[in-house]
């Protein structure tokens, strides 16, 4: 179909509703630039943008540059990687896409629905959707379940220095996508999550270098589906709970109800922190009983790195429940309300050097209530080293309960009423520890150690 046609078919949809359709249905022969100008025409206006903008990406441009200023759309823009071919949409800060309806602003789909494997990604994926760009665009929504853009079926989708922001979701990747590269954004504001990994199949994706805050229903999330190599390296991921929100997390990956969970993750070089007045709030949460583990009764997904990262302010700064494979290394921790770290049902964890502080500097309003507690309970063969873990309250500096076959060693203890409490555990082995406070008038019980067995 030629671009007259489809631009002419795209615009008389619309006659009856916006007059600034009318000129350009009427018109002999549309071409890119013609549309391009409609655009500039109607930025900074109340009237539709979205069958200009619709006709561009049918037209097959492939290099779309949206023009300065607000364009208002009242239905969400549909791409068709396999009819629009390759496309990289272009915006800047002087620019927004308005979404004053229900949906995505931008629906991206393609139909690759198999493995990164090159021998399975067909030619018409490598010559007509290959690596869909959006960049430098911001999208605003204006209707309580606007989102700002959904994926599926894509192969090498890249979104770049986005501003997403009172929306729903902000991105929303669904079904099948490989090799997401999602870097530079500013995700913020937003009454859903940030980054939704929505029961999708997807392999191979980075976010990286992004602000993502003030999203009610968590940051980053990763809930069913199959997702494996997810890598967040150099974010700053904050406030993503509301406090009438049900329970989330700044970095949420739950795998329950699903046959094949989230694996393989790696969360480096982060700030993540806020808010301590969410139910349950935790900065890194993670569930890993997907229906596999459940059936099988063994503990099964995990295989993740957490490192270099600062983590304050919840109520549970690492929450790790039924994961398998988990390396802990390098982190600060402070202001955990309940937990600085709460292990439970897993096992593989290995940590080492790790700061569990109360520093004096943040010690003040209701900071002072957090209790920082460090409890691993209903685990098995976990390695603990190099840690350091001060001024913990209402609780031992750190309590092992209902734990078997661990590793400890070279902790140091300060200023917590009881160093090591131990409950049930069994067959573990503590060494070269250091346990004692600073205070003569408030001596320190250095270790708790209530039934158990074969322990050294």
């Amino acid at each position: 179909m030629s671009i007259r046609l489809l631009a002419v078919s795209s615009l008389m949809a619309c006659v009856l509703t916006n007059p600034s359709c009318l000129r350009l249905a009427l018109a002999a022969d549309v071409s890119p630039q013609e549309l391009l100008e409609q655009l500039r025409q109607v930025a900074d206006t109340e009237q539709d943008a979205a069958p200009i903008l619709q006709s561009l990406v049918d037209a097959q441009v492939g290099h779309i540059v949206l023009p300065p200023g607000r364009l208002r759309l009242q239905r969400g823009i549909e791409i068709d990687l396999g009819k629009s071919g390759p496309l990289d949409l272009q915006g800047s800060s002087r620019g927004e896409l308005v979404m004053a309806a229900a949906g995505p602003a931008l629906s991206i789909r393609g139909s690759h629905m198999r493995s990164a494997d090159p021998a399975g990604v067909s030619p018409q994926v490598w010559q007509r959707e290959r690596m869909p760009v959006v960049r430098g665009v911001a999208i605003r929504g204006a209707h309580p379940h606007a989102d700002g853009i959904r994926a599926a079926g894509t192969m090498q989708l890249t979104l770049a220095h986005l501003h997403l922001r009172q929306l729903q979701h902000g991105v929303q990747l669904i079904e099948n996508n490989r090799n997401v590269l999602i870097e530079s954004c500013h995700i913020y504001e937003n009454r859903g999550v940030g980054i939704l990994y929505d029961n999708v199949n997807l392999h191979q994706s980075n976010i990286v270098g992004c602000h993502i805050s003030y999203c009610d229903q968590g940051g980053i999330v990763s809930r069913q589906g199959n997702v494996r190599n997810l890598h967040i390296t150099g974010c700053d991921i904050e406030s993503n709970m509301a406090a009438d929100s049900p329970p989330t997390a700044n970095v949420f990956i739950d795998c329950r109800n699903s046959d094949h969970g989230t694996a393989e993750v790696a969360i480096t070089g982060c700030t993540i922190q806020h808010n301590n007045d969410g139910p349950q709030s935790a900065n890194i949460r993670i569930i890993g009983r997907s229906n596999r583990s459940r059936t099988s009764g063994e503990v099964h997904e995990g295989n993740i790195t957490i490192t270099g990262n600062v983590l304050s302010d919840v109520q549970h700064n690492l929450w790790l429940e039924g994961c398998r494979g988990v390396t802990i290394t390098g982190n600060t921790f402070w202001m955990g309300f309940e937990h600085n770290l709460l292990i439970e049902g897993c096992s593989h964890i290995v940590m080492a050097a790790n700061n569990f502080d109360r520093n004096p500097r943040y010690d003040y309003g209701n900071s002072t209530t957090s209790k920082n507690r460090v409890l691993i309970r209903d685990s098995h063969g976990c390695t603990l080293s190099g840690l350091h873990i001060s001024q913990v309250r209402q609780a031992a500096g750190l309590t092992m309960e209902n734990c078997q076959r661990c590793n400890v060693s070279a902790l140091t203890i300060l200023d917590c009423e009881v160093g090591l409490r131990l409950i049930n555990v069994s067959h573990s082995l503590f060494s070269a520890c250091w346990i004692g406070g600073s205070r003569p008038d408030s001596p320190v019980q250095q270790l708790d150690v209530q039934g158990g067995e074969g322990n050294r």
